[in-house]
């Protein structure tokens, strides 16, 4: 019986430290961060989406200071992922086919500059999968891509009130999302 619980144990102890080496994380703008939240969470092996600003010069921004300051943040999603169980490019592809990548004044009807779409880079493997995917939809549309690709640097995550809003406000949440549009914009491009 020992020699059994203690093959358990070790089998336990030995799947919590190959998971936790498998944990990655990415980060993307896509406009409203409650609804690339969304998106991002109904992905299998997505572990956690965190609503939060990335991009800017200024530390710890309040959601007011970056939607009407001078920050140079984006609304960002931290997406905590196991790579064993989802690939950095099915999030990419997950990515590009919940923005309007030719939008280059926001998303839908959110605009500004904290609205563009951006593909935040961790290293030089994930530089090239953004812009090879940007140029494969170019060519696919005809259109040039306006999604910014910048090398990531550090993300503040935003106010407890924007975390998981489409969940905790879910009614609010499905009217502002039908009336920005969202869907049958997103529809129209990758349907």
């Amino acid at each position: 019986m020992k020699v059994f619980f203690y093959s358990c144990l070790i089998l336990l102890i030995s799947t919590k430290i190959l998971s936790a080496q498998n944990i990655a994380k990415a980060y993307f703008a896509g406009g409203c961060f409650w609804c690339m939240e969304e998106s991002f969470e109904k992905i299998g092996g997505v572990v956690e989406v965190i609503s939060g600003y990335s991009g800017g010069t200024t530390t710890n921004p309040t959601y007011k200071e970056v939607t009407y300051g001078n920050t140079g943040h984006f609304e960002t999603i931290e997406v905590i992922y196991d790579s064993s169980v989802i690939s950095y490019k099915k999030l990419l592809d997950n990515f590009w086919i919940n923005i309007d990548p030719f939008d280059s004044v926001g998303q839908f009807c959110d605009k500004g500059y904290s609205y563009r779409s951006v593909a935040f880079y961790q290293n030089q493997i994930q530089k090239i999968m953004i812009e090879n995917t940007a140029k494969k939809i170019e060519k696919k549309f005809q259109k040039k891509v306006v999604t910014y690709i910048r090398k990531f640097d550090q993300f503040f995550k935003a106010e407890d009130k924007h975390q998981n809003y489409y969940q905790e406000y879910f009614i609010n949440y499905l009217r502002y999302k039908k009336a920005c549009g969202r869907v049958k914009v997103i529809n129209s491009i990758w349907n």
